[in-house]
Parts: structure tokens; sequence; C-alpha cells
């Protein structure tokens, strides 16, 4: 769930990662101190061409922080906007009654829609029209056709998205104590222990790159400069962070969605086995199969991801498909890393 969300997260941050490596070795290679013989720049011409051209290696540096934390931030705040957009996308179909969404979620939604209808002439909503505006509402409050909930309503934030904003707009859209879930999620807290030893906390870091971000962007003299090391870093946190939002929402969608009969708990993993990416887990009146997909859960560490069974067995037996007529124990392995604790999940 949210994979490709995920995907370009990943992807934008890997190119963001190259870029610094390609740079940094440039540099090394422009600036080193030893000088090329007259034989390497006369073999070399394009490259005494670019030598020639580049600017001084401080400039150069405070470039490559002014655009990676701007690109970083970028990456974040799209994220962000557009996980919670497919939030409420989903919602209709989980709560079927608009009547029934939180008063949190209607109150922002209708004065949301009241905001738009009196901005809609601005550049950034020029891609909605009136009915697209007020259709969904109208709908909610008839009962006529399926409500939308236009995420426009919802994405009207006009400060950085700092812990606070970042909580609200999520407790805006029904989804509470976000900050919560990303302080005990394992990539951040790993982040924070192994990368800044203990040094920073979660919310230290995004604030230093919403920090870095705003001088740079509001053109401030840049004098902390951060190497190589420290954006590398830095990219690595906002992935996280993404990671873990993304595991937040589709925590509460399971959630919702088994307070309605849409998904259900099958078990409990109660042995794993890091090397192997196997485990034994106690398992309940459901059919299973290799290549069937489950929810692998646990509020209270911030874990929600979605895996694939990859093989099977029963009493030191391989089997393809299994039916499950009462508790018992189960081999399984799935293609991602689990532990023990977890329970299982099926969307039905």
């Amino acid at each position: 769930m949210f994979d490709e969300l995920l995907k370009i997260v990943s992807v934008n941050i890997s190119t963001v990662h190259k870029i610094i490596h390609t740079n940094d070795r440039l540099r090394g290679i422009v600036f080193r101190k030893d000088t090329p013989t007259q034989q390497e720049s006369d073999e070399n011409t394009q490259f005494t061409k670019l030598i020639e051209g580049v600017p001084s290696e401080q400039e150069w540096l405070v470039y490559d922080h002014c655009s990676v934390v701007t690109r970083l931030y970028a990456i974040y705040e799209r994220f962000v906007e557009d996980l919670i957009a497919e939030w409420l996308e989903l919602l209709p179909d989980i709560v079927t009654e608009y009547s029934d969404l939180e008063k949190s979620i209607k109150d922002t939604h209708q004065i949301g829609v009241g905001r738009l209808l009196l901005d809609l002439k601005k550049k950034r909503f020029e891609h909605l029209s009136i009915n697209e505006v007020i259709q969904g509402l109208f709908d909610g409050v008839t009962g006529q056709e399926k409500y939308k909930l236009i995420p426009d309503a919802f994405l009207l934030h006009e400060q950085n998205l700092r812990r606070e904003v970042l909580e609200k707009l999520f407790a805006d859209a029904g989804i509470s104590n976000a900050w919560d879930w990303v302080n005990k999620h394992r990539t951040v807290k790993q982040f924070i222990e192994e990368v800044r030893g203990s040094q920073n906390t979660a919310e230290g870091e995004l604030n230093e790159l919403i920090t870095y971000r705003n001088d740079a962007a509001h053109g401030a003299i840049v004098d902390d400069i951060l190497g190589t090391k420290e954006l590398l870093e830095l990219g690595d946190f906002v992935e996280n962070l993404c990671q873990a939002l993304a595991e937040l929402v589709t925590f509460q969608v399971i959630s919702r969605q088994t307070a309605i009969g849409k998904a259900k708990e099958i078990g409990q993993v109660t042995e794993w086995f890091k090397k192997s990416r196997a485990g034994v887990a106690k398992v309940k009146k459901i059919n299973l199969s290799v290549d069937k997909k489950v929810f692998l859960v646990n509020e209270a560490s911030s874990y929600c991801r979605l895996a694939t069974i990859e093989s099977i067995m029963i009493n030191d037996i391989s089997k393809e498909q299994v039916v499950i007529t009462h508790e018992q124990e189960v081999g399984l392995k799935f293609d991602i890393d689990a532990k023990k604790g977890l329970s299982l999940y099926v969307v039905e």
C-alpha cells in the first residue's frame, strides 16, 4: 500500500545521492593539489575547458548544499501531500456515509471547500472547477451519490511541514498522533541512534532540514555548509521519515477495514529467524497459499508492512496451499524481514 509513492521518493533521493557523489568526485579531480602534466592537459582538451569554467570550490559547495536541501524538502512535502490525498481517496470506501466521518474531517472539508471557493481564481487552484470543489460536499450532505473528499481542501497549509503542522494535517484528515508513530518507527529510531548517536531527535532533524531549506530559498548568506556525508545522511533521514508516514497511513487503513469487516487478523508471529527471513506463526481459520499477501502489523512499534508469502511449512512439510480450520503453528517465509510479535492481517 502506497508503494508507488515510496518508490518515487526512493528514486528521487537516489538521484540526489548520485548527484552529490558525482559533484564530490568532480571537485576532487578539478581541485586536486597535484597539477596535471602538459601531456595530460593536451590529451584532455575538453576536460581542460571544463576546469577553466568551474566556480570556486567554496561557491560550488554552497550551490550543492542549497540545491540538495531545497530538493529534499520538496520531495518530503510532495510525498506528504500525495499520501494524504490517497488516504482521502480511500476513505469513502471505508466510511461510506459522510455523516459517519469524524467531526474533524467534516469540519476541515467544509471549511476547506469554502476557502477554495474564495481562492479559486488563484494560479495554484487553476486545475479545479467550481463543480469539482462543491460536488463532493453536496453528495456527502445530501447522500444522493457517493461523496468525495477533495484533497485541496485539506492541504491549505501555508507553513513549512514541521512537526506541529504535519501533525495537524494528518489530524484534520482523521489520523491523530502522527509524530508518536514516527518516533517509534524502526528506521527513524535506527537513524537517530546509529547515525546521530542519539544526539538529536527526529523532530530536530526535520527542523534542521527546514531551516537549511529556508535559508537557501530566501537568499540568506549560507555559512553553515553541509558536506557530502551530511547531505547524504539528510537524504536518508527524509526517506526514513516518508517510510514511517506511509506505514502509519497503511495501519490506519487496515485498522478501519478491520472494524467494518473488510480485513481481519489471522494470527501472530511467535518465532522469527532473521537470517532465513522465515518464522513460525500461530494462525487461525484461513486459507493460505504461496504468493498470498498479508499485512504484518504491530502498533506499539510502528510497524505495518505488506508482505508476500514465499513458502509454507506444516510439520516440516512444504505446502503450496493450506486450509487452516483451527489455530495451529505454520512455518512462513516472507519476501521481507519481520520479527516476533507481529500480527498477521488479510484484506477480504
